[in-house]
């Protein structure tokens, strides 16, 4: 069970996370039962039937199917493809605004809400303790509630990066000069991870993100503390 669960993608925490992995299904299906299994129904039924014209010789049958078969597949993907992007835009009212910075190779993240201004620095751990995750826990998480719209602004103060959740489907450069925003929300306390998607140079695979939804009462109590 646990390589069948490893061959999967990871268990969502949001409606995007959810949207994402439904479109990933369906694509797959489309590409693997539809259009392979079209051209093998075409390779050994129809063309012993008659119905395909082996050799040099045109098919009408075949110029038409090709043609119009692969277009109506193109508009299944692409009506729920646009349908995602415009979900993933996120709404336009949000609880919490939280600001992430990549560095060479760490993040830091900026919180100005309730009237405290809150700073700090989020490096990989480099002795990790029982119950930690290798490469992926730091020791400063981003403390945030769930069941609350939270916009994440991100930019880089050096080079390219990326500010990649893959339990939420959201993924965002980090440019310098320039803010990206996206939207995270959890339905359920936990802790997240992720990790920068972009190269950008020889610590790349050590720029973890973890974040931890907890209810109001806790998220409260480390703000003000």
């Amino acid at each position: 069970m646990t390589m069948y669960n490893s061959l999967l993608l990871q268990d969502c925490y949001n409606n995007i996370g959810v949207e994402v992995l439904l479109f990933h299904d369906y694509s797959l299906m489309v590409l693997v039962f539809i259009l392979v299994g079209f051209l093998l129904f075409s390779v050994m039924i129809l063309n012993t039937s008659g119905f395909l014209v082996s050799g040099y010789r045109s098919s009408e049958f075949l110029e038409f199917s090709w043609t119009v078969v692969p277009g109506f597949l193109l508009l299944s993907l692409g009506v729920p493809s646009l349908f995602l992007m415009y979900f993933m835009e996120g709404a336009t009212k949000y609880d919490l605004t939280l600001k992430a910075m990549g560095h060479q190779w760490y993040w830091s993240y900026e919180m100005h809400e309730f009237g405290v201004e809150m700073s700090f620095d989020s490096y990989m751990k480099g002795d990790t303790e029982v119950g930690d995750y290798r490469l992926l826990d730091v020791d400063h998480r981003v403390i945030l509630p769930y069941l609350s719209k939270i916009r994440v602004l991100i930019s880089s103060g050096d080079v390219l990066h990326s500010w990649a959740l893959p339990s939420m489907g959201v993924k965002a450069d980090a440019c310098p000069g320039r803010l990206n925003m996206l939207s995270v929300m959890s339905y359920r306390p936990g802790s997240i991870f992720g990790q920068c998607s972009e190269i950008c140079g020889v610590n790349h695979s050590f720029m973890p993100i973890h974040l931890e939804f907890v209810d109001w009462d806790n998220y409260l109590s480390a703000v003000v503390s």
